[in-house]
């Protein structure tokens, strides 16, 4: 008889493997962290013998689920925002409280809670994507669990890294250290089309391809992200990415919700593995990939939770249902993943999809020892019928609760036995996060009080003290001024057409100023639209200083000015305005140079509401002297432009247009 080292028996044998094999009552033996043989209990009892045995009782036996999509260390970070679109969540919240406190102390402890929550629920092996995974890879280590760590790269500076540059430096050091690691898979992760460029996405390919690593990448989760490049290059996701070679590695691909079916086939016959976030596509209104036909088109599809902030847990077992649901649901067709192919997902294919098939994901001689017992005796679970061969399945993906699963071993060893974990020390972790919990709260706290640390935030903001000597004249007809600018005694330095939108947004607390959205549509000669530009500008009270005349008037006030990158939705989800307000005009722009001094001439007129045509005369100043001399001589060019000092207007055209619609 040949020596194993353990042998489980008397349990109900889920094999997972090519032909689904069941053996009940079937027995698994291990040896040196690998699965020895596995069959029927007599079978494997006469081959096989050990100084261990262990009685399983009657549970489920089989292969750990393996989550193929995640970021593990915003476990930290759950329920920190919810509700919200997927921009507003991760550019308005997630990504600044990310460059505030992610370190690798925090992304470890991030892991170990993780960790923790994957143990319990009968998860072997992930595959992460985050910042900091050396400490990922580290903590993952410590616990015993198996993971596939993807260094995040983006063109954005990141809590790790500097720039994409030192991203790429973090991969090769990452995939150096961990390349034979037994439960680490070193790999590559950039992070999605519209946070990378094409030399990210080319460099990634070529060091994929040197050192034969993974890449783990989001494709496809949005329908803005796939109309926006559609818009921008011509072509979707997949077709792009090809260009620079990302096809020709071991690609994941997360989400795939706006795919079309050449780019599934396009998949396919790469050998990409996709990875299928049911709970945080709905969520987040991302949408429902079309799975189904994914399976129907023979591609390797794994079932992954996302990251623990957009789900809110790292439950396979009830994410293993809601895709079986969904796909019945979106497809018409209750017969849509039935559950023997769902719980496939979640291990044999799941593994093949992160390119790990020839190590785990079924309970077959030769692989590792990854695997989970599951009880099926608490009475949600009963009763059991036994007529039909794949009841066991569905009462798996349609019955059974992660608080099921009883022991979970990884590589040979014992991660929780009896639901104890053996590895970690859960108390100490939940006190430690929620000191964590207690630092981000005060951050966003503090930040959710000020518009200004939002628009910081969100980043490109830098800060303008302006200082400006303005005249404004209420006008009838703007042609004689027009006229008055061809003049000689004016030299024209620069003459501009703009067709300007902006959005007022105006806060409870009168303090924080008023923020404009503005989009300018710069028009050529003919009228038409040469390009367009959006900009943030956070206005300051107006502070005003009067001379003996009132018509003398000094202006201060603070901006911040930041390039608007996003929607203005977004920024209305974002920052929460108490009230908004649209004002769109018409902007002649002239820089002009009159008796030797600069000065900018508007001549607007607001369309909408219609508000009237003016002229408005502004000058920068940096001192007092400075603004009485500019004042002086604005007084003298609002004469020669044929407009009396004395009908000066002295609000802001927000002002007007509240006063105009108040009235």
């Amino acid at each position: 008889m040949e020596k194993a080292d353990t042998i489980l028996t008397n349990a109900i044998v889920l094999t997972m493997d090519g032909s689904y094999h069941i053996y009940n009552p079937g027995a698994l033996a291990i040896r040196d962290a690998n699965i020895l043989a596995v069959g029927l209990q007599d079978d494997i009892e006469k081959a096989y013998t050990t100084d261990e045995i262990l009685d399983c009782g009657g549970k489920v036996l089989m292969p750990g689920l393996i989550n193929t999509h995640t970021h593990v260390p915003m476990t930290l970070l759950r329920g920190l925002a919810d509700d919200l679109r997927l921009d507003v969540w991760l550019m308005g919240y997630m990504m600044p409280v990310e460059r505030q406190f992610v370190t690798p102390e925090f992304v470890k402890l991030g892991t170990k809670i993780a960790c923790a929550e994957f143990i319990r629920t009968g998860v072997t092996c992930f595959n992460d994507m985050y910042y900091f995974e050396d400490a990922v890879a580290e903590a993952t280590a410590e616990v015993g669990l198996r993971a596939l760590v993807t260094q995040t790269v983006m063109k954005f500076p990141a809590p790790d890294a500097s720039s994409y540059e030192v991203s790429l430096a973090l991969c090769e050091d990452l995939i150096k250290k961990w390349k034979n690691h037994p439960l680490i898979v070193p790999g590559l992760a950039p992070h999605a089309v519209y946070t990378t460029t094409p030399e990210i996405l080319s460099s990634i390919a070529r060091m994929a391809q040197e050192y034969d690593v993974p890449v783990h990448f989001h494709v496809a989760e949005t329908e803005s992200e796939v109309s926006n490049l559609r818009m921008e290059q011509g072509i979707p996701v997949i077709p792009y990415v090809r260009r620079f070679g990302l096809l020709d590695t071991k690609m994941i691909a997360a989400h795939c919700v706006w795919v079309d079916e050449g780019e599934v086939r396009s998949m396919q016959h790469a050998n990409v593995g996709i990875a299928h976030n049911p709970s945080s596509n709905l969520k987040l209104a991302s949408g429902i990939a079309p799975i189904k036909r994914m399976l129907d088109l023979n591609c390797n599809v794994g079932i992954g939770t996302d990251g623990p902030a957009s789900n809110n847990d790292l439950d396979m077992i009830e994410e293993m249902r809601l895709a079986s649901m969904i796909a019945k649901v979106s497809t018409s067709d209750p017969t849509a993943l039935p559950a023997r192919q769902v719980l496939a997902m979640a291990t044999s294919m799941g593994a093949k999809a992160i390119h790990m098939g020839d190590k785990i994901g079924s309970l077959v001689p030769g692989k590792r020892a990854d695997l989970i017992l599951i009880d099926l005796s608490p009475i949600h679970n009963q009763p059991h019928f036994r007529r039909d061969p794949n009841g066991i399945y569905a009462q798996i993906i349609y019955a059974a609760k992660a608080t099921d699963v009883t022991d979970v071993m990884v590589n040979g060893q014992w991660l929780m036995t009896n639901r104890v974990l053996t590895t970690i020390d859960e108390a100490q972790l939940i006190a430690t996060a929620s000191e964590m919990a207690h630092q981000i709260d005060e951050f966003l706290k503090n930040r959710e009080e000020s518009v200004l640390s939002k628009l910081v935030a969100i980043g490109g903001a830098s800060e303008e003290e302006s200082f400006e000597v303005q005249a404004k004249v209420s006008v009838a007809d703007l042609e004689p001024v027009i006229a008055a600018l061809a003049r000689p005694d004016v030299e024209i330095v620069r003459l501009r057409h703009y067709h300007e939108y902006d959005t007022y947004f105006s806060f409870k607390d009168p303090g924080q100023g008023r923020l404009r959205y503005r989009e300018d549509e710069f028009l050529g000669v003919d009228g038409r639209v040469e390009s367009v530009r959006s900009r943030l500008t956070l206005i300051g009270e107006t502070n005003s200083e009067r001379s003996g005349n009132a018509s003398e008037i000094f202006l201060s006030r603070s901006r911040y000015l930041a390039p608007a990158v996003h929607s203005l939705r977004f920024y209305n989800e974002y920052f929460k305005p108490e009230r908004s307000l649209e004002i769109e005009k018409n902007r002649l722009r002239y820089l002009i140079r009159f008796q030797g001094i600069e000065f900018f001439v508007n001549l607007d007129t607001i369309q909408k509401p219609f508000s009237g045509k003016f002229v408005e005369i502004k000058s920068r100043t940096w001192s007092r002297q400075d603004a009485d001399n500019k004042t002086k001589l604005m007084q003298d060019l609002l004469i020669f432009l044929g407009l009396e000092p004395s009908a000066m207007v002295t609000e802001d055209y927000v002002h007007m247009v509240e006063h105009l619609l108040g009235s």
